[in-house]
């Protein structure tokens, strides 16, 4: 079989994987633990809601993107990580025209060797720039790269050479 070319030039198209971004989705335990998602393997996650905040950076979300969970009071620490396997789209729980709510669909990954609290990731100053840590209310929040690679170190995840992070 020979490879699908682009135009008649006989050269075949390579496509660069879209950039992975990272992020941070805080839930409060009492109504919805991330122990859930792994023991389904994958979920509709419903926890942004419909405040215009919530809305704007979930939409930015998109398939393939890594996500930091989090739970808030009373734990306040990074619990597990998860990937977006959908891009968001309107919850299909809600009367259509009645609610702006959006999901996203999260595949589990792996828990966390080691929860890290709050209080650690506020004293780390590579993470001085994270939005969550200057304002905890905040349900998502975007993590650059670097700041991605440290928050898994401080709990346990340490990159190998030639093996990329989860």
């Amino acid at each position: 079989m020979r490879p699908k070319t682009g135009g008649g030039t006989g050269l075949s198209v390579i496509r660069q994987p879209a950039k992975r971004n990272h992020w941070l989705f805080s839930v409060d335990p009492q109504n919805y633990h991330w122990d859930t998602l792994f023991v389904k393997g994958k979920e509709m996650w419903r926890g942004g809601g419909t405040r215009p905040d919530v809305l704007r950076q979930l939409k930015q979300v998109r398939r393939g993107d890594r996500v930091l969970c989090y739970h808030a009071a009373p734990e306040r620490s990074l619990y597990a990580l998860a990937e977006v396997t959908r891009d968001p789209y309107p919850d299909p729980h809600e009367e259509k025209g009645k609610s702006t709510a959006y999901v996203a669909d999260l595949r589990a990954i792996e828990r966390l060797p080691r929860q890290v609290n709050l209080a650690e990731l506020r004293a780390n100053s590579a993470l001085r720039k994270v939005k969550f840590l200057k304002n905890f209310r905040l349900i998502i929040s975007p993590v650059s790269d670097e700041e991605y690679q440290e928050i898994l170190r401080m709990a346990g995840i340490i990159a190998t050479p030639g093996m990329p992070l989860p």
